[in-house]
């Protein structure tokens, strides 16, 4: 259960509009409004439900609400904030699902000095985007980060938290700072990889872009999902967790360049070492319930 009873949702695409079907299954007695700045987004928005009220602007949507949660890319949350500045309540929650802590923290602070920001990050999502991605359980059994301030009410903290994982996540708490470097680890870098070898992959001269296609095997394929996110959310991302991802790019060179070594030199000892301990990960993810073992890790189409 929640103690909120009138939620805001800033941005309906994929996480907002997961989340506004998230509460219409799982919190019934909990009133939500939904705000977007594209008109055709609006409509899809209502056709879909997304929100018990799709609003024409920002700020009717926040009136009186006690959650307000900004699903808008990083790079647009401070002026998301001053938009709806005016029209928060004083007892209001403020948060949001952007993936970059520290930046968002920062910007969202500024442009709401004296209210009660929590920032959050649900780890959850698809490589599909707008109104049509969203479904109820797509914050199942995964997690969502919360970074309280330094200050943080208390109170207010496990309120965010209750909220959640009335929608089926598992919380965690740690400080922006933190989170940014583990996300860029587990989540940044690896998208930035994705996009760097299909975008190689479709420039070599010596195999057409229709092979590359064709003969996608299940590795290559992957990546191409992971690089069919959303380009305006990931460019964002990249800019906002700038310092996190060049450290942890950094180490992945260096280490990148040990593999080319072993592979120069006929180093198979060095190589299957590294495959032992990476399939060693993946079977810790899998045990922890973050995927399964069946062909395709077990994705559905939800698009």
């Amino acid at each position: 259960m929640t103690d909120f009873r009138r939620i805001a949702i800033v941005g309906l695409g994929l996480i907002g509009g997961s989340i506004g079907l998230a509460v219409r299954e799982h919190l019934p007695g909990v009133a939500t409004r939904g705000y977007d700045s594209d008109p055709a987004v609006r409509r899809r928005a209502a056709e879909r439900g997304l929100a018990d009220e799709i609003c024409d602007t920002a700020q009717a949507a926040v009136a009186d609400a006690d959650l307000v949660i900004l699903c808008v890319p990083v790079g647009a949350m401070g002026a998301a904030a001053r938009a709806i500045a005016p029209a928060i309540e004083p007892g209001a929650v403020v948060s949001d699902v952007g993936s970059s802590k520290q930046a968002i923290g920062s910007a969202l602070a500024e442009a709401l000095p004296g209210r009660t920001v929590i920032p959050a990050h649900p780890v959850a999502g698809t490589e599909h985007s707008g109104p049509d991605a969203g479904f109820a359980t797509l914050f199942h059994q995964r997690w969502c980060i919360v970074t309280p301030p330094t200050g943080a009410d208390p109170a207010k903290v496990a309120e965010l938290v209750r909220f959640w994982e009335a929608l089926g996540a598992t919380v965690d708490t740690m400080d922006a700072e933190h989170h940014d470097r583990v996300l860029a680890v587990t989540s940044h870098i690896p998208h930035l990889i994705a996009y760097t070898i299909v975008g190689t992959a479709s420039d070599l001269e010596e195999v057409t872009r229709g092979e590359v296609i064709k003969y996608s095997a299940g590795g290559f394929r992957d990546f191409t999902r992971i690089a069919a996110s959303d380009p305006t959310m990931w460019r964002d991302v990249f800019l906002h967790n700038r310092d996190a991802v060049l450290e942890v790019l950094d180490r992945f060179l260096t280490d990148f360049a040990l593999m080319r070594e072993a592979v120069r030199a006929g180093d198979g000892e060095t190589l299957f070492e590294l495959f032992t301990r990476t399939r060693d990960i993946r079977r810790s993810i899998i045990e922890l319930g973050q995927d399964v073992a069946q062909p395709d890790f077990g994705r559905e189409d939800h698009g």
